[in-house]
């Protein structure tokens, strides 16, 4: 069975289409025969090496009844060419918020010929009640080699780290509720904007609390990345975070009232409701107190997030694919 993954058309590799990326290098290193498949040239496309697999340009693509046809879920009519092969269409969920966004009127996903896989067991809950299916999950990974937690974090007073792409406006709410609260000194801000990925993990390195505003979402991965780096998460979920997002809260003033699964860690960070500035702005509070006492209560919830990290490295993730794709060649 031969695999051709949709390469949406971007101007740099980030969020899912970088899940994307790694999910074909993983295919093509297994002995698959594996392309991805890009839509314009004036988009950014991958270079060449052993261990990428290759690119093909959209005119070029070919599909037969054997073939499995992978399609983001917002990019619907990419899923024409499998469906006129009635090759194998599979449309890999990242994002819950996406799935319905890009329907043309009058076309309903169970009436079309697809099968689909989840980024995280919440957005396999969601399209279950959606969908009255429920697809199997094939969770990200992280890069543990680069997220990796400092031998020391910087003194003085704490530092917390922030993504803007995503509700910059949330992220000024929140600050200025906490300085409010607490003046303007309290917390040193660092927002994490336009570097690379070795910059990122820097950052969080530098950090000691990671501030997260982005919903919706499907897997969500810097706040992962972040607990890799010894951050002290605090924020929204976005839905999909509570794969592995879990209250440290004794008393947690919003409780998520879809089903949660089983992990082996407990308490990993502060998190509140999407959008909600205030719950936001206290638990940034209670983090920071926890930051500046120290102690056994911190140590555990730093032992936990890591423990969260670890179980999405790059080495689980490639695991699950070659188990995901066995089940599909069945």
């Amino acid at each position: 069975m031969r695999t051709f993954l949709f390469l949406p058309p971007v101007r740099r590799p980030a969020g899912g289409v970088a899940v994307i990326l790694r999910l074909a290098e993983v295919l093509h290193r297994s002995g698959r025969e594996t392309a991805l498949v890009a839509r314009e040239r004036a988009g950014w496309i991958p270079g060449e090496s052993a261990d990428r697999a290759p690119v093909i340009l959209w005119p070029d693509l070919a599909l037969t009844p054997g073939d499995l046809w992978l399609v983001p879920e917002g990019w619907v009519n990419a899923l024409a060419p499998g469906l006129e092969a009635k090759a194998h269409c599979l449309v890999y969920c990242q994002n819950w918020a996406y799935l319905f966004s890009a329907l043309p009127e009058g076309v309903l996903w169970p009436r079309l010929p697809v099968e689909f896989l989840a980024v995280s067991d919440p957005v396999a809950w969601f399209m279950e009640q959606a969908l009255g299916r429920r697809p199997p999950v094939l969770r990200p990974g992280i890069d543990l080699a680069r997220f990796r937690p400092p031998a020391v974090k910087p003194q003085g007073r704490p530092r917390v780290a922030f993504m803007p792409r995503k509700n910059k406006a949330l992220a000024q709410q929140i600050r200025a509720v906490f300085e409010s609260r607490n003046g303007p000194d309290r917390l040193d801000w660092r927002a994490i904007d336009g570097l690379d990925a070795q910059g990122v993990a820097q950052a969080l390195q530098e950090a000691h609390l990671f501030l997260v505003t982005g919903f919706p979402e499907g897997c969500p991965l810097p706040p992962l990345e972040a607990m890799a780096c010894g951050c002290l998460p605090v924020g929204c979920s976005g839905l999909g975070g509570w794969d592995y997002m879990r209250p440290a809260q004794r008393a947690p003033r919003f409780a998520p009232w879809w089903p949660l699964r089983e992990t082996p860690w407990g308490g990993n960070g502060f998190w509140c409701a999407d959008g909600d500035v205030l719950d936001a702005a206290l638990c940034l509070e209670q983090a920071v107190g926890l930051i500046e006492r120290g102690g056994p209560d911190l140590d555990g919830l730093l032992a936990a997030g890591q423990a969260t990290a670890q179980a999405y490295g790059l080495e689980a993730f490639e695991t699950a694919v070659l188990d995901v794709w066995a089940e599909l060649e069945r």
